[in-house]
């Protein structure tokens, strides 16, 4: 069977996370759920602990951990099934297949945390500026519905 570069984003509850303990046996649960499906872990990192949009399960706040992996795409549905089975750790997650074309730049960003941190930074600063931004169209204002042309 094919063996692809697939990208898990995970939402684990950040109280079970809280210590350094307990961060480190979430990521031994991951990494062993992994192994189980014969997976290469090719890159693992806590992402970031955020207030999530709305709550889930009660939940206003997640801890997110990515995980990239080589894996036979056969065994993805056990491995999500794994994740599914920790409901008190583990509240969402996602996992997509990296297009072979970008596996070489996907895991260089998840393997260097400076670029990664970077990255995020300058997407954070992208966002809150959409009304200054220079590469993108002026918007056109609305006219009324009854001031078209010709009438």
């Amino acid at each position: 069977m094919p063996v692809n570069l697939y990208e898990c984003l995970i939402l684990l509850d950040s109280n079970k996370t809280a210590g350094s303990e307990q961060l480190e046996a979430a990521k031994t649960f991951l990494h062993s759920s992994l192994e189980k499906q014969q997976a290469e872990v090719m890159a693992s990192r806590v992402w970031d602990d955020r207030r999530l949009a709305y709550p889930i399960d009660g939940q206003k706040k997640a801890l997110y951990y990515l995980l990239d992996f080589r894996m036979d795409s056969l065994k993805v549905k056990e491995f999500e099934r794994d994740l599914k089975l920790n409901a008190e750790l583990v509240i969402r997650f996602m996992t997509v297949k990296i297009d072979p074309k970008h596996e070489e730049a996907m895991l260089a960003v998840a393997r260097n945390e400076r670029e990664f941190a970077l990255r995020t930074m300058t997407d954070e600063s992208i966002d809150g500026e959409d009304e200054m931004r220079m590469d993108s169209p002026p918007r056109r204002s609305r006219r009324p519905v009854g001031d078209a042309e010709g009438k």
